[in-house]
């Protein structure tokens, strides 16, 4: 089965679920199939699992609630940054559950995300697509992480982007300079950006019941880049459609 098929499996298996909202363990499968890279993680169900999957995977750690039911984890108290070791980890475990049975108390938790914290980068990008009842689907890229509000430094086209489209892009940026060694700084890879824009856009036309996409914040390197956050939203009659045609 090709990465194309696998992912359409994947969100066909969503909706018949009746979810359109993907967990980021999901949305990160399907960036696995499109070689997006990411830091490898682990799924935990106990504090024990935590403190036994932060040794293979390594510190510092991250954790994450895994819900379907929870997107913005980070308002539930659903993240732990920087566990150092053992006793930190299972406390924090146990803090995120503490702080989801106060804050959403009837949300379904799959488990615990735990993931070596990336290294810094160059810089930090945002990644997003959106739908446009007239438009349809765009792509966006910009000055990612906690920038992202307070700068507004964003580039958009209409989805499909060609590799020049996505380079142009780039250099709508006012953070441009930064990508390209800002006063002899080393220069980010501006070729895996461009290549990650690119599978973007590619997922969306061959799955435009894609609703929205957001990848934030992608960590890009001198060699590479990774990303931290994915989230992607289904569109509810789309998905419906396509499943039935797919049953016909």
């Amino acid at each position: 089965m090709s990465a194309s098929a696998r992912i359409k499996e994947i969100i066909s298996n969503i909706t018949n679920s009746g979810r359109f909202i993907l967990t980021e363990d999901e949305s990160k499968t399907i960036l696995r199939e499109m070689s997006i890279p990411f830091p490898e993680y682990e799924v935990v169900s106990s504090a024990e699992e935590a403190a036994e999957a932060a040794e293979r995977v390594g510190y510092p750690i991250v954790m994450k609630i895994v819900s379907p039911d929870i997107i913005h984890k980070s308002d539930y108290g659903g993240v732990m940054l920087n566990l150092n070791n053992k006793r930190e980890v299972i406390e924090g475990y146990n803090k995120i559950l503490s702080n989801i049975s106060k804050k959403a108390p009837g949300a379904k938790i799959r488990g615990v995300m735990i993931y070596k914290m990336a290294s810094k980068g160059i810089v930090e990008l945002l990644i997003g697509v959106s739908f446009d009842e007239q438009f349809g689907h765009t792509i966006t890229v910009g000055l990612g992480g906690v920038f992202v509000e307070l700068l507004k430094d964003i580039s958009i086209r209409l989805i499909p982007i060609s590799n020049l489209e996505a380079e142009e892009m780039l250099k709508e940026l006012k953070a441009y300079s930064i990508l390209t060694g800002f006063r002899g700084s080393a220069k980010a890879d501006i070729d895996s950006i461009k290549q990650t824009l690119i599978k973007v856009s590619d997922l969306i036309i061959e799955n435009p019941e894609i609703l929205e996409l957001d990848l934030n914040p992608v960590i890009v390197y001198e060699q590479g880049l990774t990303v931290i956050d994915a989230r992607i939203i289904l569109d509810r009659e789309k998905s419906a459609s396509f499943n039935i045609k797919k049953n016909v």
